[in-house]
């Protein structure tokens, strides 16, 4: 699900009204979106990249509100503003119009970009405005498609450029690399396209593209009358068509491997950013030519009307209203509608692609009634379901370690390399950790193979809490297996800690024997403890948990080195046992 970032008093200001952040996030709740996180663009960076990254950063209130992944439209300010003001009455949708091409803006494809990015949709915004804030949603909006509905500039690559630098019509062509040249976007002279494929390789953002074109015999290029390049989709611009603040006229590229998936791009900013054209929500369109000579009309802004049975939507949802109530309750989710007797003719504007099915009115239905408002209602299934045997063994465990002085910790899925290595005393080589390809954020690499490290970090976190604290964790971690067909396996885990004056082997001995007299094994007879060195632990105050012949985990006392690692001053001791084998 992507997350978008809005600074708070911006988007009050466009909303026309302040609220609590309690407020908001009821707004948000009941327009099926959340309000994630409050924070600001200086505590972001300092959790990404560390305390140094934050000096000087802006402290101005961020709202970061998850969007659901097909909601194209809300993925920045100017339709998260447009959505909420609708759906709460205070506007009404807008109507976008298309403006007659003008054979200056046409946009030709070549015969040889069939072998890497076969398709192309252009279009044209005049006369737009740009502030500061709008400039950067402009990017934002492109950064947030690249990342969703174009899988990473995989499926489009969209491109942007001030108009008045450069003279159409177009072309989009597709050349051997060495005879590209051009002055990429923000760099000082021209290079060659396999000089800008070196010098990206190492760049932080880019690098993660270049693979999309490095084998190929050609590379897409796009260029103008006068053979000024545009920009080498899907890597990078050109620095001379390059937008600005003072950018009045915008011509719009998308290039693709799926053309559906460009057509919903190219609506999607064209209708976002148009309501800053001097004409207002217009958009001119431009002729694309195929390699054949035909030509097509982008963008299409395609109105269509689907059609749904009234009795269905109530019967679906679980209400009982009329037509023209349900006619309302679409009109607060920019869909229009009119009553038919028993059936709704709902009018679908270009913004809502992701309504393809009946379905999805209904749902857009029930998000307008609102779920905490639909009467509940005894289930008409008759099934004999049961909890999982792991999840009813944990529930279990979840109480008798509450019942043994233990306070229940939920620790984050991810966490960082050193976390379960260096700070343990291994090398990150040696742990079977699944590594997530493009992390974030520095405390997010890897999913976490042990217990242990969420919950010392939890006792970092409460240094100011009274002696002796005693916590539990019970939850997943993830082995990487080869036998496995995904390459890694889950495994539920209990882990307990026990810190105070005197971090000492036998509190976490006792509270495994407790644990396992719960489970009627029998101690020496069923389980026993195996002496074994660790350098998580304290020499010769480590030893392996049998069970009936299989190690199931480690207890011991923590290393002063790890101690020291995760800014832990008191003793602690530990246990951290696979709960499956009980099942």
């Amino acid at each position: 699900m992507p997350t978008i970032s809005v600074k708070r008093d911006v988007l009050f200001a466009a909303l026309g009204k302040s609220y609590t952040d309690e407020e908001f996030q009821d707004v948000c709740f009941e327009f099926g979106l959340e309000l994630d996180e409050v924070t600001t663009e200086k505590q972001m960076l300092i959790k990404e990249q560390g305390d140094q990254a934050g000096a000087g950063v802006s402290e101005e209130v961020l709202y970061r509100i998850d969007i659901p992944a097909n909601r194209y439209d809300l993925l920045c300010l100017e339709g998260l503003v447009n959505g909420i003001l609708v759906f709460q009455g205070k506007k009404s949708p807008p109507i976008f119009k298309l403006k007659k091409y003008e054979d200056c803006y046409s946009l030709h494809l070549t015969p040889a970009t069939a072998q890497i990015r076969p398709y192309a949709v252009a279009a044209v915004l005049k006369g737009i405005s740009f502030t500061k804030t709008s400039y950067d949603s402009f990017i934002e909006l492109q950064d947030k498609l690249h990342q969703n509905i174009c899988r990473k500039r995989t499926l489009v690559a969209i491109g942007t450029h001030d108009l008045d630098t450069i003279q159409g019509p177009f072309v989009y062509d597709a050349l051997p690399p060495n005879d590209i040249k051009f002055k990429a976007l923000n760099q000082t002279k021209e290079m060659t396209a396999p000089e800008l494929m070196e010098l990206y390789s190492t760049h932080a953002q880019l690098k993660q593209y270049l693979n999309i074109i490095r084998d190929s015999p050609v590379y897409p290029v796009i260029k103008d009358k006068n053979g000024v390049v545009l920009s080498m989709p899907p890597i990078i611009n050109g620095d001379h068509s390059k937008i600005t603040l003072n950018t009045k006229n915008v011509f719009i590229e998308c290039t693709a491997t799926d053309l559906t998936k460009a057509i919903v791009v190219l609506d999607t900013i064209v209708c976002m950013f148009s309501e800053y054209c001097s004409n207002k929500y217009e958009i001119q369109q431009c002729k694309v030519f195929s390699p054949d000579g035909t030509y097509e009309l982008y963008p299409q802004l395609e109105y269509r009307d689907e059609v749904i049975s009234v009795e269905k939507a109530n019967k679906y949802i679980g209400i009982s209203e009329s037509s023209e109530v349900l006619s309302s309750l679409l009109s607060r989710m920019c869909l229009s509608s009119r009553p038919c007797g028993d059936r709704l003719t709902v009018r679908v504007p270009p913004t809502r692609h992701d309504v393809i099915h009946a379905c999805d009115l209904y749902e857009d239905i029930a998000i307008a009634y609102g779920y905490n408002n639909i009467p509940r209602r005894p289930s008409r299934v008759v099934s004999c379901g049961a909890q999982e045997p792991l999840s009813k063994l944990t529930e279990q465990l979840r109480h008798a370690c509450a019942c043994a002085g233990y306070t229940e910790a939920l620790t984050f899925t991810l966490c960082s390399r050193e976390d379960v290595s260096t700070k343990l005393g291994y090398k990150i080589e040696d742990i079977p950790a699944v590594h997530i390809s493009n992390p974030k954020t520095l405390e997010f690499q890897v999913v976490r193979t042990l217990l242990l490290p969420g919950l010392l970090k939890t006792l970092a976190a409460n240094k100011k809490m009274p002696l002796p604290l005693k916590l539990f964790e019970i939850s997943d971690v993830v082995i990487k297996d080869e036998k496995e067909e995904t390459g890694a396996r889950n495994e539920r885990r209990l882990c307990g800690v026990y810190c105070g004056k005197a971090g000492g082997f036998q509190f976490v001995h006792g509270f495994l024997d407790r644990l396992l007299s719960s489970l009627r094994v029998a101690h020496k007879e069923d389980y026993y403890l195996k002496p074994c060195q660790d350098p998580t632990y304290f020499p010769g105050r480590c030893a392996e948990v049998v069970l009936k012949g299989q190690v199931i985990g480690k207890i011991g006392v923590i290393h002063p080195n790890v101690l020291s690692a995760f800014e832990l001053t008191n003793p602690c001791s530990a246990v951290e046992i696979n709960i499956e084998p009980f099942l």
